[in-house]
């Protein structure tokens, strides 16, 4: 499985979502929190173009804000 970073913040609550999505589907992610991590806010600017949040990256893929639907499509999630 490709490797999956969510690019977060803790008042967010789209992104509190997002978590609780992978980690119910037994998705392992690496969180980056970019209210707490300039670096990672520079880094997500970089990658995605997007200062909101969450953002999400699976291998090459950019998924901005908690789209479902092409979650489970590159996960392979029914």
């Amino acid at each position: 499985m490709a490797k999956v970073t969510v690019y977060s913040a803790e008042w967010c609550p789209w992104c509190t979502r997002v978590k609780d999505f992978l980690a119910k589907n037994k998705v392992a992610f690496v969180e980056k929190k970019v209210d707490k991590d300039q670096d990672a806010a520079a880094e997500v600017l970089q990658k995605s173009g997007q200062t909101g949040i969450p953002v999400i990256i699976i291998g090459d893929e950019v998924i901005v804000g908690f789209d479902e639907p092409r979650l489970r499509q590159l996960l392979k999630i029914n």
